[in-house]
């Protein structure tokens, strides 16, 4: 199977059974992103550096805008998609299994995690992985230590603040904040 087929099976959001031949593909694919990150993550490299080896990664082009402070760690990489402009602080883990697509110009703050997949709920069902995607728009800025849940969308101009767990769909030119983050507030427009 190729990535491009494995990739558009999850865009399905079709669960992956443990042990299958999809579940197979994703742990070479992991492999894969570890040798990547690793890179990295392990020495210092320019900004000209990182964004060779995030286009290694993802398998797509990246734009020379982009910029990331490292550790970065993700068990895929190639369902990710990044726009012009796009920043990623230190420590940010990534599973973009589901697919993350991150709007140009956002922001994405220490230690957030984007986690694309949920397990079966059902004991029986544990090892069964189901896929959504995590769709960030246009000049977001997700605050340190946020979390956001897969198949949530995250509108225009919004911010996520510090420690949030997103759980549901964010309204653009918003804020929210809490665990599960909820509606602080509207951002004037100026």
């Amino acid at each position: 199977m190729t990535t491009e087929e494995f990739i558009a099976f999850l865009n399905t959001g079709n669960p992956v059974k443990g042990g299958s031949d999809y579940h197979k593909k994703m742990v070479q694919l992991s492999d894969e992103a570890r040798k990547v990150t690793d890179k990295i993550n392990n020495t210092y490299r320019t900004p000209e550096e990182l964004r060779v080896l995030f286009a290694e990664l993802t398998g797509k082009n990246i734009a020379e805008s982009f910029s990331v402070f490292p550790p970065f760690y993700t068990d895929c990489g190639k369902n990710l998609t990044l726009g012009e402009g796009v920043f990623i602080n230190a420590g940010c883990h990534f599973q973009d299994q589901g697919g993350i697509t991150i709007g140009e110009n956002s922001l994405i703050g220490h230690n957030v995690v984007l986690a694309s997949l949920n397990h079966g709920l059902a004991p029986h069902d544990r090892g069964s992985l189901y896929p959504a995607p995590i769709t960030i728009g246009k000049n977001v800025w997700i605050g340190s230590n946020a979390t956001v849940l897969a198949g949530v969308t995250i509108g225009d101009n919004a911010v996520v603040a510090a420690g949030a767990v997103v759980t549901k769909d964010v309204e653009k030119n918003t804020i929210v904040g809490g665990v599960p983050a909820k509606f602080l507030k509207n951002i004037d427009q100026d």
